[in-house]
């Protein structure tokens, strides 16, 4: 049910709760701290590529 037909004075309620499995649930919370170690390894790729291209430009125009 839309909340354009609902209204916003009543909850919103769906009529039938989402139930996931304790099996699923470690699936997906392992997925998720696979998806953030992988971000943070970016991240830090990034921030080491960024400093040794600063520290070439900066040995190149010395």
């Amino acid at each position: 049910m839309s909340i354009l037909t609902h209204g916003l004075d009543h909850p919103f309620v769906p009529e039938h709760p989402a139930r996931i499995s304790e099996a699923r649930k470690t699936q997906l919370k392992r997925f998720a701290i696979g998806a953030l170690t992988l971000l943070s390894m970016g991240s830090a790729l990034t921030a080491l590529i960024a400093l040794r291209t600063a520290i070439y430009v900066w040995h190149l125009h010395a």
